[in-house]
């Protein structure tokens, strides 16, 4: 809680508040009657590295998202014997984006999965996403941050397993689902650096035994801006998984959980952003990549990834 408490009061620090504004004025996009503009560009991307920016479409805009995760460059798993993991694709997406609004986008897509055989052994996930902007940052720190609602519904669409201790020996069809809720609070500090603080609310109906239906995360981000196309991007997450859990897994099962952590290059290049990242993530939605992380930076259990967006407009309305 004091850390939480300390990123809070960065956001805030030498900002003040004034109670008489209307906030209805301060969110639209473009010019308010009072002279206030909304901050844009926080962030390039929906997605920072591993984690969700606050940034949605705009308004009937589609986003095309390829995601790939190869295998550990290094570590037992790694080396030559895999070409530094290039040999293995950890995990897959393909999805869209789509701008109902200026301020509320949809999606939908599917991965691989990253199932470790232990605490997960779920694969083939199918994922509907929203996101929503709430709250928007204005130039003059009238509103001195952002806050962007996120959630996900997913499903596995994989054979079910026939094993008692697996969270994929599915009884009924709602054991497939997870679910992924978010807030997403963030503060462009300057043209060149912005930041993101994201608790994080996971819910799978489904899991092994000792493993947490419920599970809360929080998540921290950042972008640094190097030239006009090119920035460093990184995030990691925080598990509070319960030690009980943590002991028997350890114990019983010989299995470690960490916390995932992802830095990268972000490239811009018009209509296309490309991510260059290293992660010791397997995994890309947050519904496994944040109870289920079993890779360490320390064992070389990190491995390299890309994303490539491109985005096209169905409208030339820009109106919101």
């Amino acid at each position: 809680m004091k850390t939480f408490a300390i990123i809070l009061f960065v956001f805030g620090f030498n900002l003040t508040l004034k109670s008489q504004d209307d906030l209805s004025k301060l969110f639209d996009d473009g010019v308010s009657k009072n002279g206030r503009n909304p901050v844009i560009a926080t962030f390039k991307s929906p997605q920072i590295v591993n984690g969700q920016s606050n940034e949605t479409m705009h308004k009937h805009d589609l986003l095309f998202v390829v995601m790939h995760r190869f295998g550990d460059i290094a570590g037992s798993y790694g080396g030559m014997q895999t070409f530094y993991g290039l040999d293995n694709s950890s995990d897959i997406l393909i999805g869209f984006d789509y701008g109902i609004s200026n301020w509320w986008s949809f999606g939908f897509g599917r991965t691989k999965g990253a199932p470790n055989g232990t605490n997960t052994g779920q694969k083939q996930l199918f994922y509907v996403k929203t996101k929503y902007r709430l709250i928007r940052q204005t130039t003059d720190n009238g509103m001195p941050f952002s806050v962007t609602l996120f959630g996900n519904g997913v499903a596995s669409g994989m054979d079910r397993q026939n094993l008692a201790t697996s969270d994929a020996d599915f009884q009924k069809f709602s054991d497939r689902m997870s679910f992924v809720t978010q807030a997403i609070i963030t503060r462009k500090f300057s043209d060149n650096f912005s930041l993101a603080l994201s608790p994080t609310f996971v819910r799978r109906n489904y899991v092994s035994f000792m493993d947490m239906n419920n599970l809360f995360g929080l998540g921290v981000g950042g972008r640094m801006k190097v030239n006009k196309r090119m920035a460093l991007i990184a995030d990691y997450f925080l598990s509070f998984r319960s030690q009980e859990s943590k002991i028997y897994f350890l114990q019983q099962k010989g299995f470690r959980f960490y916390n995932p952590l992802g830095v990268g290059l972000e490239m811009e290049t018009g209509g296309h952003v490309f991510n260059f990242i290293f992660t010791n993530s397997t995994a890309i939605l947050e519904n496994q990549f944040i109870p289920s992380t079993s890779s360490s930076w320390t064992k070389g259990g990190f491995r390299w990834g890309f994303s490539i967006s491109r985005t096209f407009t169905l409208s030339k309305k820009s109106d919101s």
